[in-house]
C-alpha cells in the first residue's frame, strides 16, 4: 500500500474536503473507510460530515489517513488529539479484515491456482507455509485484541496496571508481514508451471498487497497507537 500511495504524492486532507475526492485521489483509502465503519454512498458530503454521520472522530480519521499517505510516515506530533476508542475500533476492524476475509480469500485462490495433488510437494509446502503464517498472524492479533486492548480500556477507565505497560507491547511488536516475503519468493522462484497461470499471478498480486497492507497496519500501531497510549499512561499515573 505504501509504495502506491507514495507515487500518488497526495495532499494533506482536511475536514472540509469532499470524502469522494479523498477516495478518487487514492483508492487504497477505501480500506481505511471500511475499518472506521464508514460505508459508501455519501454523495458530496465533506470528510467532517461523513465522520459525524458514522459517529467517527474526524481528527482520528484524518490523522490515520494523512499518516498513511505520507511517503515516510513517522510518529505524528498531534497524537494527543486522537480518540483512543476510535483508533482501537479501527485496529480491531483491521484485525477482523485480515483474519476473516483477506487471508482466507488468498488461501482459497491459492488452492485453486496450484496443483495440490499428493505428487506436487512444492504446492504442499506452499500451502503449509501459508497456513503456518496465518496461525502466527492470528496469535499476534488475538494477543492485541485480548491483552493490549483490554489493558487500554482499563486505562481509559482510570485503572493503571502496574505489571504491564504499552512499552512491553512495543518492544515485542514483531513484523508479522515478514513471512509473506518468503512465501512470495517460494512461489516466484520454485513453483513449476508449464504455461502462464493467470490465477496464480493474481493470487501473488494479492499477497503483495496483503504484505503492504500489514506493513501499513504495523506502522499505525507503532507510530500512532503506541505513542498515544504512552501519553494516556502519563495522564492516568
Amino acid at each position: 500500500m505504501k509504495s502506491v500511495i507514495a507515487m500518488c504524492k497526495l495532499k494533506v486532507f482536511k475536514p472540509s474536503d469532499k470524502m469522494s475526492d479523498l477516495i478518487c485521489e487514492n483508492y487504497t483509502l477505501l480500506q481505511v473507510l471500511s475499518r472506521f465503519g464508514i460505508s459508501l454512498g455519501f454523495g458530496d458530503k465533506t470528510v467532517q460530515e461523513v465522520c459525524e454521520m458514522h459517529n467517527v472522530d474526524c481528527t482520528t480519521f484524518l490523522t490515520v489517513v494523512n499518516f498513511l499517505t505520507e511517503e515516510n510516515n513517522r510518529m505524528q506530533d498531534h497524537v494527543k488529539g486522537l480518540s483512543i476508542h476510535t483508533l482501537m475500533d479501527y485496529l480491531q476492524n483491521a484485525h477482523s479484515y485480515f483474519l476473516d476475509f483477506q487471508l482466507p480469500t488468498i488461501r482459497k485462490k491459492l488452492i485453486e491456482a496450484i496443483n495440490c495433488s499428493s505428487e506436487n510437494q512444492v504446492a504442499f509446502l506452499i500451502l503449509q507455509f501459508f497456513d503456518d503464517y496465518v496461525n502466527e498472524v492470528r496469535k499476534h492479533m488475538e494477543y492485541e485484541n485480548e491483552k493490549v486492548f483490554t489493558y487500554v480500556r482499563n486505562l481509559l477507565n482510570g485503572k493503571h496496571q502496574t505489571t504491564y505497560n504499552i512499552s512491553v507491547f512495543a518492544r515485542n511488536h514483531d513484523q508479522i508481514n515478514a513471512k509473506l516475503t518468503e512465501l512470495k519468493n517460494i512461489i516466484i522462484k520454485y513453483y513449476p508451471t508449464d504455461s502462464d497461470n493467470p490465477l496464480l499471478n493474481a493470487t501473488l498480486f494479492d499477497i503483495f498487497c496483503c504484505e503492504e497492507d500489514l506493513a501499513s497496519h504495523n506502522r499505525v500501531e507503532d507510530y500512532l497507537f503506541v505513542p498515544a497510549i504512552m501519553e494516556l499512561e502519563k495522564e492516568v499515573k
